[in-house]
């Protein structure tokens, strides 16, 4: 199956996720991050990594500046939900609610965390009241 170019592989979602925790960051701190100690092959694998999440339009380098300095240009909420609707596409026919619904009977919440749900839900009720509440 082909993949979209906005796909991520797991190895790039790596990089974004060091790029959403510090950013901005040259090369050189991102491999120190993601490998402690790493040589020049870990420095090339982080390089390589970079040209292809720019290619895809996720990260952003500041060529102003030397070192070169990247940034995300992809929200971490925005990835997610992405990568959830393509979960729902491929396993539910679209439909989010068959795959919250196993996310939340599978998962041990905890009372915050079914607190924030209830509230959201409110929300968004409040936000459709021609919908109504769900019984």
């Amino acid at each position: 199956m082909a993949r979209t170019p906005q796909d991520v592989t797991d190895t790039e979602l790596s990089i974004l996720q060091a790029l959403w925790d510090r950013q901005p960051a040259t090369i050189r701190q991102l491999t120190e991050l993601l490998y402690p100690g790493g040589g020049q092959a870990h420095y090339a694998t982080v390089q390589k990594l970079l040209d292809r999440l720019e290619a895809k339009g996720c990260v952003a380098r500041r060529r102003n500046k030397t070192p070169h300095v990247f940034e995300t240009t992809v929200g971490r909420d925005d990835l997610i939900g992405r990568k959830l609707e393509e979960v729902a596409d491929k396993l539910c026919g679209g439909s989010l609610t068959p795959l919250l619904t196993h996310l939340v009977r599978t998962r041990r919440l905890s009372p915050r965390e079914r607190q924030e749900l209830r509230d959201l839900i409110d929300r968004l009720d409040a936000k459709n009241p021609s919908r109504g509440p769900r019984r």
